[in-house]
């Protein structure tokens, strides 16, 4: 089962006005905000090659990298899988994210198939691959398949935003802070939105760097 997905801006919009009805800093946020982005995007290989490129480098230099991918055709598993180290190499990754883009080029991961399978089922199929944490697997199944369930406790940005709105005393840890996303069941995605919306605003606001 895959429970609720989003599909267009009308799902994100009814889980925000359910949000905001439980929880008057949800309202709050909202307020401030305004319309909250749908930010779905495509499933598939490119989508998590692209987030094991993105890791623990500038947006600029992963989308530079990214561009020199797509430019050689490195964007099919068989042709990472047929690609050797130094064509990897030559576009910008480092030895350890040659060694998972080729993990996940052989992987077999049935993309098609991850549609339909429970979140649980994804996140474990996906965190089973080598450069894939569970922080990439939740984006994932929030983005990539559109549930509208999901949450990501590990993100800093979800963290400090929640201190902020909330008023706590310090960043939710990742295990508390799932916990108290419970509350936000069935919209947990759109909580997650609101929350990284709320963070640029707060950012703006107070100079966070």
């Amino acid at each position: 089962m895959t429970g609720r997905l989003i599909r267009g801006d009308s799902c994100v919009a009814e889980g925000a006005a359910w949000l905001a009805a439980r929880e008057p800093r949800f309202a709050d946020a909202l307020a401030q905000t305004g319309p909250l982005p749908l930010r779905l995007r495509p499933d598939g290989f490119a989508q998590l090659l692209s987030a094991i490129v993105s890791q623990q480098v500038s947006v600029a230099s992963a989308a530079a990298i990214w561009a020199r991918i797509e430019a050689a055709g490195l964007t099919e598993p068989e042709r990472v899988a047929a690609a050797g180290e130094e064509a990897l190499r030559v576009v910008g990754l480092s030895r350890q994210k040659i060694r998972y883009a080729q993990a996940l080029a052989e992987a077999g991961i049935d993309y098609a198939g991850l549609r339909d399978a429970s979140t649980p089922e994804v996140i474990a199929r996906l965190t089973a691959v080598p450069g894939i944490g569970i922080w990439t697997a939740e984006v994932y199944a929030m983005f990539s398949l559109g549930r509208a369930d999901v949450f990501a406790p590990g993100d800093l940005a979800l963290q400090e935003s929640a201190r902020l709105l909330f008023g706590l005393p310090e960043r939710p840890r990742e295990r508390a802070f799932r916990v108290m996303a419970e509350a936000w069941s069935p919209w947990r995605s759109v909580a997650a939105r609101i929350l990284w919306a709320y963070y640029r605003v707060a950012k703006d606001r107070e100079g966070i760097a």
